[in-house]
């Protein structure tokens, strides 16, 4: 039997019906073959990055997902679910999108490449990443980083709020 790897997925949408992106990405993601989707945070509402351009606030998300896929396999098929649902990459750093979906952790891999870094470079400083990703994994250990809790305590709100989303597909 391969190997599970257990990884962490940032979700996230500001275009295209947002809530809607985000449940049919979470669809999407239960369906990967030789993965299996372990759990799944609340949507919250962020605002955008700043120094990004002007844009609506995000909905976002985080998975854990247990998964026999390399990194860059993984990364391949969540770039095919984006392009699936929209997505086109402009260029435009932190721009506008229907998805968004990020490898945020990947075993204790650590990564810097070009096409890839791990964990996913800022995790640490994102409230719509860490946040989520206590509600799912509050024990969990970052690799180069730390504690979770550590990062929890550094990293400041920035008006993330909770949302309740009707009809959000829960992990098995």
């Amino acid at each position: 039997m391969p190997t599970m790897v257990r990884a962490y997925i940032g979700l996230g949408s500001n275009l295209a019906d947002p809530p809607g992106q985000i449940s049919q990405a979470l669809v999407a993601l239960q369906e990967l073959p030789g993965s299996h989707l372990v759990a799944q945070s609340a949507c919250y509402r962020s605002v955008p990055l700043a120094g990004g351009p002007v844009q609506p606030d995000y909905v976002n998300a985080v998975v854990a997902l247990d998964t026999c896929m390399g990194a860059h396999e993984l990364l391949l098929c969540l770039q095919r679910i984006e392009k699936r649902q929209g997505r086109v990459r402009k260029g435009t750093q932190w721009g506008a999108r229907t998805l968004d979906l990020d490898i945020l952790l990947f075993g204790d891999l650590q990564l810097d490449e070009p096409a890839l870094t791990i964990p996913h470079p800022g995790l640490s400083q994102r409230d719509f990443v860490i946040y989520p990703l206590q509600e799912i994994a509050p024990g969990l250990s970052i690799p180069g980083l730390g504690n979770l809790q550590d990062c929890i305590g550094i990293c400041p709100l920035r008006g993330l709020q909770r949302l309740e989303i009707q009809g959000e597909p829960q992990a098995s």
